[in-house]
């Protein structure tokens, strides 16, 4: 059981890779490449909507809502993009794991920003 429970997730991993790949693909849509950018930022983020230290919720969240945002994703691309972006997902995978560090500081200052925003509104706010 617990084999498959780790092939569930270097598929998701694979999954959420040809998600980055198709948010880059010139005949995905914009909307769907909106929701694919939110998808792959949650689900590389190290912050989480429910925190992983809460037992059994903390991991369902991750375990919900990437699948569902990949899905929904899916439907919303052209036939075929999805498919063509997770064999090159896999190929790239297979040949080493991919790195980003474009989109790593990205999301880091994107998490920065919001922490410095939220102590500003905090401070004049509440003081």
């Amino acid at each position: 059981m617990l084999d498959k429970w780790k092939e569930k997730a270097r598929e998701l991993k694979k999954d959420t890779y040809a998600l980055y790949l198709a948010c880059r693909h010139p005949q995905t849509p914009l909307f769907a490449k909106i929701i694919a950018v939110c998808v792959v930022g949650y689900a590389f983020s190290p912050i989480d909507l429910i925190p992983d230290f809460i037992p059994v919720l903390g991991l369902l969240d991750d375990l919900i809502l990437i699948p569902l945002g990949i899905a929904l994703v899916v439907r919303l691309i052209p036939p075929g993009v999805f498919e063509e972006c997770r064999q090159k997902a896999s190929a790239e995978m297979a040949s080493g794991k991919p790195t980003n560090r474009l989109a790593a500081a990205i999301i880091i200052i994107i998490w920065i920003s919001l922490a410095v925003l939220t102590g500003y509104f905090a401070v004049k706010f509440f003081i």
